[in-house]
């Protein structure tokens, strides 16, 4: 997207400033598919990421007030961690089950359920925080 900060520190990681719209999603979807596909990802990995993505995405547009935050993708061996930093510092509540019937709250529980491993912390200075997800980026999600 053309004002926003590419960042690449080598070929383990992938990092983008962005503003967070929902015209945009599918857009950094397919960007997070490409970066694992270029790293050898499993097909129920690119899937699990593209889901990631736009669960992360999608919360940000919802729940911050501030759109402008930033998408990491890291691999370290085998496992890919996907981050996004924003510039709120409320966190997530994700409850034991989701409530089916309700409009909104399943994705995060989701995606939890779905990832090798998830959190959220807050950065450095209470400035905002960090919701992210792992999984093995050769193998199935679980």
């Amino acid at each position: 997207m053309s004002s926003s900060v590419r960042v690449a520190y080598d070929q383990n990681v992938y990092g983008q400033s962005l503003r967070a719209d929902g015209r945009s999603i599918e857009w950094w979807r397919r960007e997070a598919a490409e970066v694992l596909l270029a790293w050898g990802g499993s097909a129920g990995a690119v899937e699990l990421v593209r889901l990631g993505v736009s669960e992360l995405l999608s919360n940000v547009i919802r729940h911050v007030a501030e759109p402008r935050c930033y998408l990491r993708i890291v691999r370290i061996g085998s496992e890919v961690t996907v981050q996004v930093f924003d510039r709120s510092v409320e966190m997530p509540v994700i409850g034991e089950a989701p409530d089916w019937d309700a409009e909104s709250g399943r994705g995060l529980w989701l995606l939890r359920e779905m990832a090798t491993r998830f959190g959220c912390e807050r950065t450095g200075h209470c400035a905002g925080k960090i919701v992210w997800f792992s999984c093995d980026l050769f193998g199935d999600p679980r």
